[in-house]
């Protein structure tokens, strides 16, 4: 399937899911989802797998165990992608009723990563290259995000111009492009290809300083 853009019924849908998360409205609306909504997705993710690696599609049902939040549906769909062997750092893409968000780096890190993490920012080399990264991208518009201490961690230096980046566990940046017409149109496509071409740098430093972890992790 060749991607031509997001149809309007499908951000319709995502209006109409945010005023009533029923299994009632989406056993009615099943149909507009998958043909509007996770078909568009997963065409625009396997047109960028050559460049980018191949995508996951998030499920839309909202794991509801451990929230105060019982609504069963996610408001947005969301796609990962990921370059074969290269560990932490990843390409994200999501469309809802709000509009299309990117974003990239590593949103979850396992203790060994953490600490290869640090290391890295703490190192004079390896340091500085992400700060300029990072700054570069606040500077362009992106919000940088990511969970964090409230302390930089022991053993290191508190008066490092890189402290703040030392308190990450987890490192990334997203922007959110608003409702606008080019979302119907095959130029959705361009404005994701070309924000996840910024985000390159970002995680080309996760791949060479974190990689992937060494421990064995559960499937969630």
């Amino acid at each position: 399937m060749t991607f031509t853009g997001f149809p309007d019924e499908g951000l319709v849908f995502y209006e109409g899911l945010e005023a009533d998360n029923s299994k009632t409205y989406w056993s009615r609306s099943r149909s507009v989802y998958e043909d509007c909504v996770r078909a568009p997705v997963q065409a625009l993710v396997d047109e960028l797998a050559g460049e980018f690696g191949p995508a996951r599609l998030f499920r839309p049902h909202r794991d509801v165990r451990f929230s105060n939040d019982r609504t069963p549906y996610k408001t947005h769909q969301g796609a990962v992608a990921h370059q074969e062997g290269r560990g932490a750092g990843a390409w994200y893409v999501q469309i809802s009723a709000e509009g299309l968000r990117v974003a990239g780096g590593a949103w979850r890190l396992e203790s060994d990563q953490v600490e290869r993490y640090r290391r890295a920012v703490a190192d004079d080399v390896q340091g500085p290259r992400l700060r300029t990264e990072v700054d570069r991208l606040a500077g362009a518009g992106w919000t940088v995000e990511g969970d964090r201490l409230t302390r930089v961690p022991k053993g290191y230096d508190v008066d490092d111009a890189r402290a703040d980046l030392l308190r990450h566990r987890s490192l990334h940046a997203g922007r959110l492009f608003p409702f606008a017409e080019w979302l119907h149109t095959r130029e959705a496509l361009e404005h994701v290809r070309s924000a996840w071409r910024e985000l390159a740098d970002l995680n080309a430093w996760l791949a060479d300083n974190v990689g992937a972890t060494t421990r064995e992790v559960r499937r969630r």
